[in-house]
């Protein structure tokens, strides 16, 4: 069973229902501190989710039973849309999945509610480098499925953004090992302020490396290769091209597979 709830920044639960198919309508604004918790009583289950309606719902990996998800205020809203957890009309749901829904060919890099720290339902996306800490150019924007990618900074052109680390490495966690076949990478394109990876590097957890080389472009950029199974995907080495630029950057990661059965 699922339960979600909102709570205040004392813990005070505000609004709150359960079930297996479950939504909240909140018609409050909420304030600094404010959180929307999903628990549930099962863990390693999969569950539609979604917070708010201006963002839309992602099928997440339920790992530990627990999400804690803080309403973001001021720099850390600027990477969602203006729309998002504004006025005083929110709808949330979440909705255990069904079997035909899991177990279909997929991208598996979609979390539109990943935050730093989670360790709790997957994808999740970290990074050794975000540009000035800054929310717009976290990792999670990566795996957030917003493909606008020939501009940068607020939404809807949040991207993961390196710093000029030559060094920059980004990885995803699925949290469960399962089965890949085909990468598409979209690189932030606002040139010519931005640069971008003439190579890059895709790492798994059996061990494999791909090294694949990239073009010039907006478009989605697409690697194949044979059925990998695996934990997680990493990107690195990622080799900077010879442009006067010094600010390639990643807009969106997408991997497609299945799950094992």
């Amino acid at each position: 069973m699922l339960t979600l709830r909102v709570l205040d920044k004392n813990n005070k639960t505000l609004t709150e229902t359960s079930g297996d198919d479950i939504y909240i309508f909140y018609n409050k604004e909420y304030q600094k501190g404010d959180y929307i918790e999903l628990e549930s009583t099962q863990n390693n289950i999969f569950v539609h989710l979604q917070l708010d309606d201006a963002i839309g719902e992602s099928l997440v990996y339920l790992k530990e039973g627990k999400i804690e998800f803080k309403i973001p205020f001021d720099e850390k809203k600027l990477c969602y849309s203006e729309k998002s957890f504004s006025g005083t009309k929110h709808l949330m749901s979440a909705r255990v999945a069904e079997k035909e829904e899991i177990y279909n060919y997929r991208n598996l890099t979609s979390n539109k509610y990943d935050y730093h720290g989670n360790n709790s339902f997957f994808p999740h996306a970290s990074a050794n480098v975000e540009t000035r800490d800054e929310s717009v150019f976290a990792a999670k924007n990566a795996i957030n499925c917003n493909r606008a990618n020939k501009s940068h900074g607020n939404w809807p052109f949040e991207s993961w953004g390196i710093n000029r680390n030559p060094d920059a490495k980004i990885k995803i966690e699925f949290g469960r090992t399962l089965i890949l076949n085909k990468i598409k990478l979209y690189i932030r394109a606002d040139f010519p302020h931005d640069n971008w990876w003439e190579n890059i590097t895709l790492k798994f957890s059996n061990g494999e490396e791909i090294t694949f080389k990239l073009e010039k472009t907006h478009l989605g950029q697409t690697i194949t290769f044979d059925q990998i199974e695996t934990n997680f995907v990493e990107l690195k080495e990622l080799k900077k091209a010879n442009d006067p630029s010094e600010f390639p950057a990643l807009a969106q990661i997408e991997a497609y597979g299945s799950e094992l059965l």
